[in-house]
């Protein structure tokens, strides 16, 4: 069973701190210097746990007048199981309490498939950033 949690306790950003790390850093390179920024304290970090643990991580913050998604990643165990969505789902919801009509994202060329079913569309062409190539990926909000 999935669960979210919008981050409130350090120990809670710790959580989402490793699993970014882990996917992020260990799984795919990026250098973890980069990996956590100075947008930390500005976003909004949610988690989502299966059947209790703890298991995919993303953030939110506000560019201008557009929620910009960052850093979603789920622990390669769980991929199939709903956890990005809900991830995004909870995003999406905060972007929209604060009044936010678009959403934008720079999505993992191979991940553009599962952001373009939630709504996403490309806006642009490929371009790269840490090593890996992305797009540009917009939705707006209801």
């Amino acid at each position: 069973m999935l669960t979210r949690t919008r981050v409130q306790t350090q120990e809670e950003l710790k959580e989402a701190f490793r699993i970014r790390t882990e996917v992020f850093v260990q799984e795919q390179g990026v250098s973890p210097e980069i990996e956590i920024d100075e947008h930390e304290e500005a976003a909004s970090h949610v988690i989502v746990s299966y059947d209790g643990r703890p298991v995919g991580a993303g953030r939110v913050r506000q560019v201008e007048d557009v929620a910009k998604l960052e850093r979603i990643c789920v622990l390669a165990p769980y991929r199939k199981h709903q956890a990005g969505a809900a991830i995004m789902a909870e995003l999406e919801s905060i972007a929209r309490e604060r009044g936010l009509g678009k959403a934008k994202l720079h999505a993992q060329t191979q991940a553009a498939g599962f952001y373009s079913k939630l709504g996403y569309a490309a806006d642009g062409e490929e371009f790269m950033e840490d090593g890996i190539p992305h797009i540009r990926m917009i939705k707006k909000l209801d």
